[in-house]
C-alpha cells in the first residue's frame, strides 16, 4: 500500500475540495433542522412533565405542547423531503478528475 498512499499524498495537495455556497446553504439548513430536531425533543419532555404532574396535566398546556409539536414536525419533514431532493440533483465532484487520475497513476505504476 506504500505506493498507494504516496501517490493519494500528491494528489492531496494537488486538489483541494471546497465548500460551494450551494454547499455551505445545504449544511445550514441541516443545521436549522437539528435545532428544531432538538425543540421537538424539549416539546415532548416537557408534555411528559406535564403528565406526571400531581395536581394533573392541564389541559391547555398539553394542547399547546401537542399543536407545537406536531407542527415542528411537518416543518422538519418538509424540510428534510426538500433537501433530499436537492441532495440528489447536487454533485459536487462531478467535474472532478481525482478518481480517474488516482486509476491511471496506479495502473501506470502497476505496468
Amino acid at each position: 500500500f506504500g505506493d498507494l498512499e504516496v501517490v493519494l499524498q500528491q494528489n492531496n495537495r494537488h486538489h483541494e475540495c471546497r465548500f460551494t455556497s450551494k454547499s455551505k446553504h445545504f449544511i445550514q439548513r441541516l443545521q436549522n433542522v437539528e435545532k428544531r430536531i432538538v425543540r421537538v425533543l424539549e416539546v415532548a419532555g416537557g408534555v411528559m412533565d406535564e403528565l406526571a404532574n400531581p395536581a394533573g396535566p392541564r389541559k391547555d398546556l398539553l394542547n399547546n405542547h401537542c399543536g407545537e409539536f406536531m407542527q415542528l414536525i411537518k416543518d422538519i419533514q418538509v424540510t428534510l423531503r426538500e433537501e433530499i431532493k436537492s441532495a440528489c440533483e447536487y454533485r459536487p465532484f462531478d467535474k472532478c478528475d481525482y478518481s480517474a487520475r488516482l486509476s491511471s497513476e496506479i495502473s501506470c505504476k502497476k505496468l
